[in-house]
């Protein structure tokens, strides 16, 4: 859902005469999606800039589009480890369409939320426009380029065949959405409208609404200013006749006051919209609807971190930007799934490391309630890769800090700016120059957050960060938490927040911002895993390649596994405990230890943590111990083995609020139970699976949008005759659609598994898999068809509308 709407009736004719798709929805929108009917081919040639360029034989295909995850990991491709062993390479996008001639006079901008990377845009033959970041949006007016009454050609070439760029899985092509605007001469510009809330309390608030309004006529223009917000009675604030001088632009301030306001936080997501109309005597040359939300931010060493005036500590998670087996194409709903997912799993707060991530990612945090540290750089001046940021910085730094700010600046949600994470550079002098240079060129546009980076030293001293470190507003701890109390100390007045940490260290963390007021959280690292930074949080058997993700090349590994959620959604052993650390939301887990094997032990790296499975199906391991770990917020739990005590365990502060229960392995019922001043409150229960027998399809949404773009992510369980998951399956599936339907990826978590994503086959692993359904465009029912040999063939029904 976009948050930013405007309308003019001449693209109202535009989309019913020349786009069969908008018109069915009868829309009068003039910032209208331009993802649809896209050609593409993966090759380069010049020629294929040129208007007259056939090429009826390209692929159609609409946006968002990542051809990378299209190709399978192989250890000979480019990207290396970092990025996953896929395809990379340059490619080109082409679409036509028809300027009705009464276009003339308007201006026709495009929007380019994201293209990685390398991004050259041409119009009928001619660039329009370049931009290199593939993660900051970009506007290009093609006015003065398209021809009217005419067929028109648009053509994107993205070059991503540099490498390395990136630290990560970053995918390639037009992997966010397009937007076409069209618009008055006189307008509201583009991000041009500004909401902050400068006084808030329980009984009022000052909503402040500053307007950017642009004259690119030759004359100067005289125009009022309306803003509404909706839904609330004589919330309208009228400006008087202003005069906009000629191929200029003004900047108008207009206060309204909300009475009783509803205050946005995690917990009550409320939001507002301002309407803003142009207009010339009875004329409304511009008109758009702005999303917001009112609430406060405070922060100190004293009180910590205060929303809406009270203290809240931050659960973060850090998360990157693919969607697994979506690669980085940016579908909304693959946008609000992982704030869902967060926020199931316990997160308050989110960081996008290290970029900013898709505005339908932030438009859910919104929505939603979930925090969120925007991040716009991985590095600054000094290389971490070959072709990374490093080679545009002095050109592009502060267009690219300031397109993430004033694109994101009105999201309730965002409550801090990132500038740049572990920077080569970070105890050079040069680098307190260049914070002070980012923050500044920030506060130019936003000054109502704060400013964080984040750093780390890995061991070159710390104190030496001192100086970069008063050029935040607060300070951010990559894996360093364990300093807090010293730097407290020399500097008393420091904010400080753990923007990265090892998972396996979530109780230790999670203390530290409990008992030290000046710590405002912390951010493991992940909360989700991601493709790229291949073997991160692996663990390893005898045998197998030694050391840490960066030590070897670990191929077949392909992928992160090092977060709290996997790759289908699946909620791991340590999201549950960081939740019962955090939340009060669930207070009783149980899983068990996977055992060393017989010729060995197995080895952990620094952001794993131990193989742990919701199982108690062992084969082989008859009589042979296997240690049960239990997660709970009860004081005492009792373990049961096929109704027979096995011990029970007072548990609290002291234990970690964990309990681990040696067992000798018998097929049947584990089962602990939780007691409080002696009564049942919780019980969990693990059972032996027999052979797999049937499978399990479960939907999402069952449900979705015929709009071509909505999605249904269906996870599939293999279970035994009594409905019990074989948690050991790894059986190959057949996925087969029929109707308003088509798959759009399959997926297993396994991150060693390198069979393609994009299929309409994948194996199982540890007894589950996942397919993506996405919508044809039409309304209609959906039938997806999964088949296993030797079992019963399961179908799921679903319906578009």
């Amino acid at each position: 859902m976009k948050i930013i709407k405007r309308i003019t009736p001449i693209l109202a004719l535009f989309i019913m005469c020349f786009s069969p798709i908008l018109a069915e929805k009868q829309a009068i929108e003039s910032h209208q999606l331009f993802d649809s009917g896209w050609k593409f081919i993966l090759s380069d040639k010049p020629e294929y800039q040129k208007s007259d360029f056939n090429d009826t034989d390209w692929r159609t295909l609409d946006l968002p589009h990542d051809w990378s995850i299209e190709g399978k990991p192989e250890k000979a491709n480019p990207t290396s480890g970092a990025g996953g062993y896929f395809p990379a390479g340059t490619g080109w996008y082409r679409k036509h369409l028809n300027v009705p001639t009464d276009w003339a006079g308007k201006r026709i901008s495009l929007c380019f939320e994201g293209v990685y990377m390398n991004a050259t845009v041409f119009v009928n033959g001619v660039e329009a426009a370049s931009h290199p970041y593939g993660y900051t949006s970009f506007q290009v007016d093609v006015t003065d380029k398209l021809t009217f009454g005419n067929e028109n050609t648009v053509a994107v070439r993205v070059d991503n065949s540099q490498q390395l760029n990136c630290r990560w899985y970053s995918g390639s092509g037009i992997y966010r959405h397009v937007w076409l605007n069209v618009t008055n001469p006189v307008h509201v510009d583009h991000w041009g409208v500004t909401v902050t809330t400068p006084e808030v309390s329980n009984e009022k608030a000052t909503v402040l609404i500053k307007t950017k309004v642009k004259n690119e006529t030759a004359q100067s223009q005289k125009i009022s200013l309306r803003t509404t917000l909706k839904g609330i009675p004589n919330a309208v604030s009228v400006q008087p006749e202003t005069e906009i001088p000629a191929f200029g632009e003004t900047v108008i301030s207009q206060t309204i006051i909300v009475e009783h306001p509803a205050l946005w936080s995690p917990e009550k997501p409320d939001l507002y919209q301002a309407m803003v109309e142009i207009k010339q005597g009875k004329t409304t040359l511009d008109k758009m609807t702005q999303s917001f939300g009112i609430r406060t931010i405070e922060y100190s060493s004293e009180k910590g971190f205060l929303l809406n005036g009270k203290s809240i500590k931050l659960n973060g998670g850090c998360l990157h930007h693919d969607h697994g087996c979506l690669g980085a194409a940016s579908y909304d709903r693959a946008e609000e799934r992982k704030v869902e997912l967060l926020k199931a799993a316990g997160f308050n707060a989110v960081r996008t490391s290290h970029n900013p991530p898709a505005e339908a990612f932030l438009d859910a945090c919104d929505r939603l309630g979930l925090l969120v540290i925007d991040e716009a750089f991985d590095g600054w001046r000094t290389e971490k890769n070959p072709y990374d940021y490093a080679r545009i910085f002095d050109k592009w730094a502060k267009t690219d800090i300031q397109s993430m700010v004033l694109r994101d600046r009105n999201h309730p949600s965002v409550i801090m700016w990132s500038i740049g994470n572990e920077i080569i550079e970070r105890t050079s002098p040069e680098a307190v120059q260049t914070a002070r240079f980012l923050a500044s060129a920030i506060k130019e546009v936003d000054n109502t957050r704060p400013v964080t980076s984040a750093m780390t030293t890995w061991n070159q001293g710390w104190s030496v960060f001192d100086s970069l470190m008063a050029e935040h507003d607060i300070c951010g701890y990559n894996y360093t938490l364990q300093e807090s109390g010293k730097d407290h100390q020399r500097v008393p007045s420091r904010v400080i927040v753990q923007t990265e940490s090892y998972p396996r260290e979530a109780f230790k963390n999670w203390q530290a911002v409990q008992n030290q007021p000046w710590v405002i959280g912390d951010f493991v690292w992940t909360a989700l895993d991601y493709l790229g930074e291949s073997g991160i949080g692996r663990w390893f058997y005898p045998g197998e390649t030694k050391g840490e993700h960066w030590e070897a090349d670990l191929f077949p590994w392909h992928g992160a596994y090092c977060g709290d959620i996997d790759l289908t959604g699946w909620r791991k052993p340590i999201s549950h405990y960081r939740n019962i650390l955090w939340n009060d939301t669930e207070k009783l887990y149980m899983a068990v230890r996977e055992p060393n094997p017989a010729n060995g032990k197995i080895r952990e790296t620094m952001w794993s943590v131990w193989p742990t499975w919701e199982s108690w199906t062992w084969p082989g391991m008859e009589g042979k111990p296997l240690e049960v770990e239990v997660y709970s917020k009860y004081p005492l739990v009792r373990l049961y083995l096929n109704n027979q005590l096995i011990a029970e365990k007072n548990i609290g502060i002291a234990d970690e609020f964990k309990a681990v229960f040696p067992v000798n392995y018998t097929a049947g019922e584990l089962k602990v139970v939780a007691f409080q001043n002696d009564k049942l409150m919780e019980t969990k229960i693990l059972k032996t699976a027999s052979e797999a027998f049937q499978l399990r399809l479960t939907p999402d949404r069952k449900v979705i949008r015929a709009n071509g773009q909505d999605l249904s992510f269906v996870t599939v369980e293999v279970l035994d005759k009594n409905e019990i998951l074989q948690p050991n399956a790894e059986i190959p599936l057949q996925f087969s659609i029929t109707g308003q339907g088509v798959i759009a990826g399959v997926d297993n978590a396994n991150l060693q598994d390198t069979d393609s994503y994009v299929s309409t086959t994948r194996n199982t692993w540890k007894g589950r898999a996942m397919v993506v359904v996405k919508n044809t465009h039409k309304a209609g029912k959906i039938c997806l068809k999964v088949q296993a040999s030797g079992l019963k063939t399961s179908e799921i029904h679903m319906n578009a509308k």
